[in-house]
């Protein structure tokens, strides 16, 4: 069996470029996000410079910039995050899906791979939790 994990560089000689989507709503939890991903990638040899950041007004909005990101073949991959918190109305659950679906699109329509780091939580707690001010980056 063979198995791929580790490095996301094949050595030094080839270099990946991603790109970031970040949601701007809840930015308090979104940057947290932003900062573990960024972590992650510079961890993994991918160069700070290889890395792009691109801020929308919400969850919602984030399919549209990935898209673009990803058609325009200047990125490897493409991370999507935000943070969307459950509210007094429906709101909550007609973003997160479209954000969901919006997401698994642009990958499966471009063959980019566009990762899915959305929170979608109930409560600020939680969304705090799972964004590493409390027990690490999940």
């Amino acid at each position: 069996m063979k198995v791929i994990e580790g490095k996301v560089v094949a050595g030094n000689t080839v270099k990946i470029k991603v790109g970031i989507v970040a949601a701007r709503f809840n930015e308090f939890i979104v940057s947290k996000l932003v900062a573990g991903a960024k972590d992650g990638l510079v961890r993994h040899d991918v160069e700070d410079d290889d890395i792009t950041l691109c801020w929308v007004p919400g969850a919602f909005e984030i399919p549209v910039a990935a898209k673009k990101m990803a058609e325009s073949k200047k990125y490897d991959a493409v991370i999507c995050l935000g943070a969307v918190i459950r509210g007094a109305t429906s709101h909550y659950d007609y973003v997160c899906a479209e954000v969901s679906k919006g997401i698994a699109q642009v990958s499966l329509q471009t063959g980019i791979p566009v990762m899915f780091g959305v929170l979608t939580t109930d409560t600020i707690d939680q969304a705090i939790e799972r964004a590493g001010t409390k027990a690490g980056n999940k």
